[in-house]
Parts: C-alpha cells; structure tokens; sequence
C-alpha cells in the first residue's frame, strides 16, 4: 500500500511538472506576441 501511494505521489508530481513547463512555454509565446503588437500600436501614434 504505502509504495503505490509513493508511485502515486511521484505519477502526479510528474504531471505537475509537464504542465509547468507546457504554461511557462505558452506565456513566453504570448508574452512576445503581446509586445510586439504593443510595439507596433506605439510606433503607429
């Protein structure tokens, strides 16, 4: 019992790791995109 709730604590900490680095992934891609539009809205006034 106490290694499958060992296996499951590893299994979910795992998860949580891919999905950290999938959101890290998605906010650099948005954070670029969203200043190069500022970028271009500034150079357009």
């Amino acid at each position: 019992m106490q290694a499958e709730e060992g296996q499951a604590l590893v299994e979910y900490a795992l998860i949580l790791a891919l999905i950290s680095v999938v959101a890290i992934g998605v906010l650099e891609v948005i954070g670029i995109n969203v200043t190069s539009v500022l970028g271009r809205i500034g150079n357009d006034l």
